[in-house]
């Protein structure tokens, strides 16, 4: 049986390849001959009471098989898992190289007082002495450890900061969520704790980061114009042809 971590490693790597395919979970569940409702379970790594059959139906109608561990062509998953989030951090640099006076560090590690980790971004702005975390998410799965994580991030940021000579006056964040139906229902689900946690939405971002000014806590998805030449990487998932039906043909 997958627990904890490996069912959700597992279920981040069915959706990576679903999405690598541009399959909606209908579309998917179609394929494999099971319930929409399992994908999902599957995809959010809930196994436990999903027979196994019905996850290596899943693996095999994306290519995959499984058996209590997870392999794609070789060793190329750990790449299809990591290209969603690698196109986000890329759209982000061509945002953020927009904007006059930002400078961006990206996969920021530290290791203070016995706290590690990795901030995904780490952007500096030297003229109003601003420091803006940012958290990159592909997916939102587990909103109250998302916002634990990453309140701990913003709290050792002015730290992590000095290591680099900058001296902060104020540290923002901002959660940066890729654009999709799953993410927006996970956001209207959790929608009070979420705004409650980052007061600041989409709207308001761009303004700030052309003019910082307070220590902003913002949500958004990445806007549309951002995502040119990223390819299905970020962008939705589309209908997959039905099984037994020619390609243009209804």
């Amino acid at each position: 049986m997958l627990l904890g971590m490996d069912a959700r490693r597992l279920g981040l790597a069915l959706r990576s390849l679903r999405l690598r395919l541009g399959w909606r979970q209908v579309d998917l569940a179609r394929r494999a001959r099971v319930s929409e409702s399992d994908v999902s379970r599957i995809e959010r790594g809930l196994v436990d009471r999903i027979p196994g059959l019905r996850v290596r139906a899943v693996a095999l109608a994306l290519d995959a098989w499984f058996d209590y561990s997870l392999r794609w062509r070789g060793g190329e998953l750990d790449r299809v898992v990591n290209a969603r989030h690698a196109a986000l951090h890329e759209a982000l640099a061509r945002w953020i190289g927009e904007l006059p006076g930002w400078e961006l560090l990206p996969e920021v590690s530290f290791s203070i007082y016995g706290e590690r980790g990795i901030i995904d971004a780490l952007a500096w702005h030297a003229a109003s002495r601003t420091l803006l975390v940012i958290e990159l998410k592909t997916e939102l799965v587990d909103v109250s450890e998302l916002i634990g994580t990453f309140d701990r991030k913003r709290r050792l940021a002015p730290k992590i900061a000095a290591e680099r000579g900058w001296s902060p006056e104020r540290v923002a964040g901002w959660l940066l969520v890729a654009d999709g139906r799953t993410n927006r229902r996970r956001l209207a689900e959790f929608r009070g704790v979420l705004r409650a946690a980052f007061p600041t939405d989409g709207r308001a971002v761009e303004g700030w980061l052309r003019q910082p000014h307070g220590a902003m806590l913002a949500l958004s998805f990445l806007p549309k114009r951002h995502q040119a030449g990223l390819g299905p990487r970020i962008s939705g998932p589309k209908r997959a042809p039905t099984p037994g039906r020619a390609s243009g043909t209804r």
